[in-house]
């Protein structure tokens, strides 16, 4: 299959993912997304691989999250609540492929991580980063929903400050949540990351299958599909709901410019950090 926004390669039973937008920081596009699912699919597919990494290109962001200026995102916003619980139920789905898949995926970021980049890498098996990585749920900070609220699965309840402030933090602070397994040097990073996915490529396939639907049932009997469900349905109403804060952050994208929005979104917090 062609791709025109991911790279998709196979090496010795490990293939690679990338999201390939570098120029917008690899946002996550309605058709990167498809992109990104149909690889996986293929890559489970695959008799070969045994190990997928999930990464982005260009150094700089695994990716800053969905794109707020992809042109295939209007129609669904000028349908109020029924246009936003498919987008969430749309976003849950595609965080879920990587869960799903019935081999291990690897996250591997590279730089910012941020909004519904880290709800999809925390669906993944495994997170590295690089010693540069930074993380962060911003999208609260104006007031738009966590389509993919996974996050108090992988660190707890050590999640509720990151959600409820939109702190940003870095690798340091990430390993130390448990939110990634190691930290690299930027210029070892790639080449550490698939040497430990090499390393997971010699356990036999169907061990390492049936490991991932043990450990996949053992949350779903804790009871988290219904509450990641849950909170899509809860983002479809609060995206259905015109905050303050999202009444303004919109005029000013609409009006002037998506910087001039994000500008406006930190400065409301700058005197606090």
């Amino acid at each position: 299959m062609a791709y025109e926004h991911i790279l998709y390669a196979t090496d010795d039973r490990v293939a690679t993912i990338t999201m390939n937008r570098p120029t917008k920081m690899n946002a996550m596009s309605l058709d990167l997304c498809a992109e990104v699912k149909a690889a996986v699919a293929a890559a489970d597919a695959d008799p070969e691989v045994r190990v997928v990494i999930l990464t982005g290109a260009g150094g700089k962001a695994f990716s800053a999250g969905y794109d707020l200026a992809d042109p295939k995102a209007k129609s669904y916003r000028d349908r109020g609540i029924e246009g936003w619980h498919w987008r969430m139920n749309h976003d849950l789905d595609y965080n879920y492929s990587v869960w799903r898949c019935s081999k291990p995926v690897i996250a591997a970021v590279d730089g910012f991580c941020l909004a519904g980049a880290l709800e999809l890498a925390q669906m993944c098996d495994v997170r590295y980063c690089s010693d540069d990585a930074r993380f962060g749920v911003v999208e609260t900070r104006f007031s738009a929903a966590i389509a993919c609220l996974s996050m108090p699965w992988v660190i707890g309840a050590r999640a509720r400050e990151l959600i409820y402030t939109g702190d940003i933090f870095g690798a340091d602070e990430a390993l130390r949540l448990g939110l990634v397994s190691r930290v690299f040097k930027k210029a070892e990073f790639h080449a550490e990351t698939m040497k430990i996915a090499k390393r997971m490529s010699r356990v036999a396939l169907a061990c390492l299958q049936w490991n991932k639907r043990a450990l996949n049932q053992t949350q779903v009997a804790q009871g988290m599909a219904s509450a990641l469900q849950y909170g899509a349905e809860a983002g479809a109403i609060l995206d259905a709901t015109e905050t303050p804060e999202l009444k303004e952050f919109n005029r000013l994208r609409n009006t002037v410019s998506l910087a001039a929005a994000m500008k406006w979104r930190d400065d409301q917090f700058k005197q606090f950090e």
